[in-house]
């Protein structure tokens, strides 16, 4: 996330993005606190704010701990930044990169509602959002690199997972 944090037009932001509090944090301490921005747990909002702040010249990285309250803001990605470009004529192309966590199993399995990996669902109902399911620790300095330099600024939602952080 450095490399990111080091682009003039970036910011953070989330739940537990300017403080420790999930696995998501911890990939956050090279990113100075003034990139950050913490917010409440009000997925659908978080969603339309990072895409305020891509049609304003940013690139706002959105993170998710949890993808299975991701789906909360749904409305927000499949309806509206999914669809902007379409909307807008070509006019609005916002590139927002999203982090969303599929809850670990192990050590400790978090449960039914924090594990559940959606990736599946969500590129069946997007046109213009990639999704990107991250295996590998290989793989995350490259997909992140593309999706902010992507020359058709299509935003991208990443899917992590949270026992990769501890493991990999």
């Amino acid at each position: 996330m450095k490399w990111l944090s080091d682009k003039e037009d970036t910011v953070f932001l989330g739940q537990a993005c300017a403080v420790s509090g999930h696995a998501i944090s911890s990939t956050l301490e090279k990113v100075a606190k003034d990139k950050r921005i913490e917010l409440p747990v009000f997925e659908e909002v978080q969603l339309g704010i990072s895409t305020g702040l891509a049609m304003n010249g940013y690139v706002p990285i959105t993170m998710y701990p949890r993808f299975d309250f991701f789906i909360l803001a749904c409305n927000q990605l499949v309806n509206h930044l999914d669809k902007m470009e379409e909307m807008s004529k070509g006019d609005m192309k916002p590139r927002v990169i999203i982090r969303v966590a599929v809850g670990s199993k192990t050590p400790i399995d978090a449960g039914p509602q924090h594990t559940q990996n959606h990736t599946e669902a969500l590129k069946k109902m997007l046109t213009n959002v990639e999704v990107v399911e991250l295996q590998e620790p290989e793989e995350i300095f490259a997909a992140y690199k593309r999706a902010y330099e992507r020359e058709d600024s299509k935003s991208t939602l990443f899917v992590e997972h949270g026992e990769f952080y501890a493991t990999k």
